[in-house]
Formats: structure tokens, C-alpha cells, sequence
């Protein structure tokens, strides 16, 4: 696709303007090819353009609406009608954009979405997939909290998205598919996942089925897609996010204990720059909201630069890699098998 237009929110995410202005400005440089719709205050928008190297491939749709992060989703719906982030969603509903990026309010962007863009036919539920560091490289795991109850229909449709998804940002050429679950063991886990269990191994010929994992197993890189419903899976991530915290602070406690560990930190600092390097869930930002007609990017409303970029980055592989047609031709081949 040689020009694309992305529609980012400004004033969604803890800083707004600020910081989302100086990621479109990293995001444009690698990036040439894309047009940057920016929906938000124009008066803020310029001050923050003028602070950067921002000098062409964007435009300004003015908006003095904005949805607040503890607006209910039902109410930014119905009433914010002229907010940012109801705009930028239009306009990938319109075409005049082929995809979004915000980092507002996550119940609001999912409610708004879903209402505007409708679903993929064939898929019942979006779902939210993320990107997860392991030993072996980069996972995919969903649902990561759109859906709290799922049923197994939902979970073989997760699965094939994460299929596509994996495929398309991660390139990976047959992603293996696991569902999470308290033991490997086929006899193991609420009927749910043992349904599940059955419907894609039913699939095995026409796609990489490993079976149950456990949570254990994630980082460990031991499938590319890990399949859950989204009470599990935000659990999952935040448990994962908490555990790189605690690791980054005991060893930074462990650094100041005494002259020889300063000593051993000066020694070791290349090393530990390229774990920290490694684990940054800045280069990880970005949740997609997949199964909807449209490419929908959340950052992590505390983002900073570095992070929104990246989401923006994610974003456009998804619309270069045309994820969408080929989510829709996956399920149209199995549909017909």
C-alpha cells in the first residue's frame, strides 16, 4: 500500500497533545509513506507541532470534545458525539482513514468501535490482542479484557485471528495456537477450554493446534498465540508486567547494598542495558482490537513517545499487511471446509 492515511486521537492517554504530537513526529520519519489525520484541539495540537520536526504528512481535524479516562462508555457514546476519539473512528468508518491509534479511555474506544465499525462477519466479539516477550522471541496472547466470559465459539475465533495477527505483525510463518489452562492435560480445565479444545483440533489440517498450555508455559515461547478469555488474560499480562517490575527493583535494591555491588553494577551495566532493553514494555506497546472493520490501535494511556510510536507502528503493519482481507478470507476457507 504506497499511501495511508492513520487517524490518531491527541487527546487521549495521560498526556495528550504532548506526547502523542512528538510520537507522530518519530512515527513519521520511519514512516514516510503515511498521512497522519489528527483529531483533537488545533490550538493545542500547534503549540505542540512547533516544538518538533513535524513539517508535512499531517492534517488537523478540529475538535474541542474529548473523552475524559473516567468517562463511562455508555455516556462518551450516546452524548460525546463530536469528541476526538468519536471522530477518528468515523473516519476509518468512512474510509477516509484506514486506521486508528488512541490512547483514551479503553471501555470508550471498544464501545464506540464496536458501534461504528461493526464486527467482521463471522466474528461475534472483538477481542484485544497484545504482543508478550519470551524466551524464544515474541508471543501473541487474546483476549487481554474486552470479553470476560467467553464461550468456545469466541475462543476458536480468537484463535484464528491470533492466527492472522501473528502472521501479519510478527511474521511468523505457521503459528502455533495454545489454549491457556490449569494443566497441559487434555483432561484438565472447565468445559469451556475442553470444547475449544475439541473444535481446533477439528482444524489441526489447516491450522498449527498445540493444545493446553499453562501459565507457566507463556514466557517460555513454547506456541506463538496464546488463546484465553479476557478475565485470564488481563490477569496473565498484569502478573507478567508486575513480576519484570519486581525483578528491575530488587536488582536495583541489590545494586546500592554496598561498595563491591556498585562495583559489580559498573562492571555489568552493557548487560543489564540490554535486559532492560529487552523486557521494556514500551516496545510492546499497543493492543489491537481485533475482529471489527477496521484497524484500532490502544496505547497505553501512560505512554510516553517512544511507546505511542510504536503503537502507531503496529498500527500501519497491520493496514500494509492487509489484516483484515486476510482475516476474512481464513474464515471464509474454513467456513466452505
Amino acid at each position: 500500500m504506497s499511501q495511508i492515511n492513520l487517524a490518531v486521537d491527541i487527546m487521549g492517554g495521560d498526556f495528550g497533545p504532548k506526547t502523542v504530537i512528538k510520537a507522530v513526529s518519530e512515527a513519521s520519519k520511519l514512516h514516510p509513506n503515511v498521512n497522519f489525520r489528527l483529531f483533537g484541539d488545533k490550538k493545542k495540537a500547534l503549540v505542540e507541532i512547533a516544538k518538533t520536526d513535524l513539517l508535512k504528512n499531517f492534517e488537523i481535524i478540529h475538535t474541542s470534545e474529548y473523552i475524559k479516562s473516567d468517562d463511562e462508555p455508555v455516556n462518551a457514546l450516546r452524548k460525546l458525539k463530536k469528541s476526538s476519539l468519536r471522530l477518528a473512528v468515523n473516519d476509518v468508518e468512512e474510509k477516509k482513514s484506514h486506521g486508528l491509534v488512541s490512547a483514551g479511555n479503553t471501555g470508550a474506544l471498544m464501545a464506540i468501535s464496536k458501534f461504528v465499525l461493526k464486527t467482521i462477519n463471522g466474528i461475534s466479539r472483538p477481542a484485544i490482542a497484545g504482543i508478550m516477550p519470551t524466551l524464544k522471541g515474541e508471543i501473541v496472547i487474546l483476549d487481554l479484557g474486552a470479553n470476560i466470559d467467553c464461550t468456545d465459539d469466541n475462543l476458536v475465533q480468537f484463535a484464528l485471528m491470533g492466527e492472522v495477527f501473528s502472521k501479519s505483525l510478527l511474521g511468523t510463518k505457521t503459528p502455533s495456537i495454545g489454549i491457556l489452562n490449569v494443566g497441559s492435560e487434555e483432561i484438565k480445565g472447565n468445559a469451556v477450554v475442553k470444547q475449544t479444545f475439541e473444535e481446533l483440533d477439528k482444524l489441526s489440517s489447516h491450522i498449527n493446534f498445540h493444545g493446553f498450555i499453562e501459565g507457566n508455559d507463556i514466557n517460555k515461547g513454547i506456541v506463538d498465540v496464546v488463546v484465553t478469555d479476557g478475565f485470564s488474560g488481563n490477569i496473565a499480562l498484569k502478573t507478567a508486567e508486575g513480576v519484570a517490575e519486581l525483578i528491575v527493583h530488587f536488582l536495583q535494591c541489590y545494586f546500592k547494598s554496598s561498595l563491591l555491588a556498585k562495583l559489580g553494577y559498573i562492571l555489568s551495566k552493557p548487560a543489564l542495558n540490554r535486559f532492560k532493553a529487552r523486557i521494556d514494555p514500551r516496545k510492546y506497546n499497543g493492543a489491537v482490537l481485533l475482529g471489527l472493520n477496521g484497524i484500532v490501535v490502544k496505547s497505553h494511556g501512560g505512554a510516553d513517545s517512544f511507546g505511542f510510536s510504536n503503537a502507531i507502528s503496529a498500527a500501519i503493519s497491520l493496514i500494509e499487511n492487509n489484516y483484515n482481507s486476510e482475516i476474512k478470507k481464513k474464515l471464509d476457507f474454513l467456513s466452505n471446509i
